[in-house]
């Protein structure tokens, strides 16, 4: 049997090139196979492979020689397997033309989503091999996508982030002033597409004017032996107007959205994915005053109701602590009873007979009970207790 005989040798997934998967699903597909000729087939199997894996090299001198230290580590996730035509020592002709075998998988429930870094990568691919007698094997491979869920609507990441910092301006061995910096955002947990609103106070008592800046930052860390090599990337920023000497601004909610980035990845051994927002003040003659509120980027977007009213409940208490909100200074009394609930006339009209008509509306039968309203709010105990109820101290 001549080698050109099979003409065309693929794999294709039923999601499409598009399509991401996440753990616990299926992952389901076919293999397509077209032969020209006759094609005789020992056997054709199918593996599914994914894991992460990290790679650098570090150089250092001893004596007049360089010397490098190779750092290397990896950790599986998938291996699956799959025999479509089995070996069974005998050999399998297929007539010419295409041919097509399903194969199906199921994954495991926990899956680090796909990354490719610098020196690290989380990869998943499967791969289709066509065994034939004394003629190599043919391959064919294709990549497909995982995307691990995060879901942002946790406690932990609803809760506010705050910090503070403050620096001395110094020149030449000068005292310029003391510069602080305080900042907030509404939660930890956002997703792409979103704005965090950054709320700021920066307060220049110094003789220079200084520039506040804020970013959203990327750290990939890469972890092999022990060692452990990271990569920063800013991927959203603003900046703000000069803020003069002995001045002081406020950031009321000034927006910075999040780009369409990858998710964090946090339960890798090998490599991390972090993010984080800095905010930053950049004064002249002086290292810059830099705060960094940890953020979290999920893939399952803040839910319209349910965890909403938390994140709703922790944004007025934010707005508070801001002075970005005003309560009232003493609560109102609570209202009559009787400007609530009607007491003359019932919510619902009794029903006269159980026997209901077709047209009218349905409802059921209740009992009516009327009560007295109870007295006006007051402070002030109307019955106070007697003298002889009340409890008298012991020492007395």
């Amino acid at each position: 049997m001549r080698p050109g005989a099979v003409r065309s040798f693929a794999l294709e997934l039923a999601r499409g090139p598009g399509g991401a998967y996440r753990g616990g699903e299926r992952l389901c597909g076919r293999v397509l196979l077209e032969a020209a000729a006759p094609l005789r087939v020992r056997a054709l199997e199918v593996a599914a492979r994914g894991g992460a894996a990290t790679h650098w090299l570090e150089g250092r001198s001893v004596g007049v020689n360089a010397v490098s230290s190779d750092f290397a580590a990896a950790e599986t996730y998938l291996r699956r397997r799959q025999l479509l035509l089995r070996d069974t020592g005998e050999i399998t002709t297929l007539p010419p033309g295409r041919h097509e075998f399903p194969f199906s998988f199921q994954l495991p429930p926990t899956l680090v989503t796909s990354f490719e870094g610098k020196h690290g990568s989380v990869r998943y691919c499967i791969k289709a091999t066509l065994h034939r007698p004394w003629i190599p094997a043919c391959r064919t491979r294709k990549v497909f996508t995982v995307i691990e869920p995060v879901d942002i609507n946790t406690p932990a990441l609803l809760a506010p982030q705050a910090g503070a910092r403050e620096k001395i301006a110094r020149s030449w061995y000068s005292n310029r002033g003391l510069v602080s910096l305080s900042a907030k955002i509404d939660r930890k947990g956002y997703t792409p597409g979103e704005v965090i609103p950054v709320f700021a106070e920066i307060d220049n008592s110094s003789t220079r004017p200084v520039l506040p800046r804020a970013a959203v930052v990327q750290t990939q860390t890469f972890m092999a032996r022990g060692a452990r090599k990271q990569k920063r990337a800013v991927v959203a920023s603003l900046s703000g107007e000069p803020v003069g000497p002995g001045r002081r601004v406020l950031w009321q909610g000034r927006a910075l959205r999040i780009p369409p980035v990858g998710p964090s990845i946090l339960h890798c051994r090998v490599l991390h994915v972090d993010y984080a927002l800095k905010v930053c003040v950049d004064i002249p003659g002086s290292s810059k005053l830099l705060l960094e509120l940890p953020l979290v980027i999920g893939t399952i977007p803040l839910h319209p109701f349910g965890s909403r009213s938390s994140s709703v409940g922790s944004h007025a208490s934010f707005l508070l602590d801001w002075g970005l909100g005003v309560l009232p200074e003493q609560p109102e009394a609570p209202p009559d009873y009787s400007e609530v609930v009607a007491v003359e006339q019932s919510p619902f009209p009794l029903l006269q007979d159980t026997d209901m008509s077709v047209e009218g509306p349905f409802f059921t039968y209740i009992q009516e009970f009327r009560f007295r309203p109870p007295p006006l709010y007051s402070e002030e105990d109307p019955n106070p207790p007697s003298e002889a109820m009340r409890p008298h101290c012991r020492t007395c």
